[in-house]
């Protein structure tokens, strides 16, 4: 991923609802290091959806899109791993 594509999705991850901000950024910032090409894309795609779906993926009140399955499943991961 070039610097470019990072700082694009590092934008993107800023959202309208703090809840959000406090997990995507840090998200991104960790594992973006291993994120190619079509992940980076996959990632932005995650990103275009609605604040109030995302929040509810993230936090287990609604079954995310099968294609974001993945996103949902890593960022809970995530949070897991840093409250512990």
């Amino acid at each position: 991923m070039t610097d470019e594509q990072l700082k694009k999705l590092h934008w993107a991850s800023r959202r309208g609802m703090l809840e959000l901000d406090v997990v995507l950024i840090p998200y991104l910032e960790e594992e973006a290091c291993q994120f190619d090409d079509a992940k980076s894309a996959e990632y932005a795609t995650f990103l275009e959806q609605d604040d109030p779906d995302l929040y509810a993926w993230i936090m287990g009140y609604e079954t995310p899109k099968p294609e974001f399955e993945g996103f949902v499943i890593a960022i809970k991961e995530f949070i897991n791993k840093k409250i512990k």
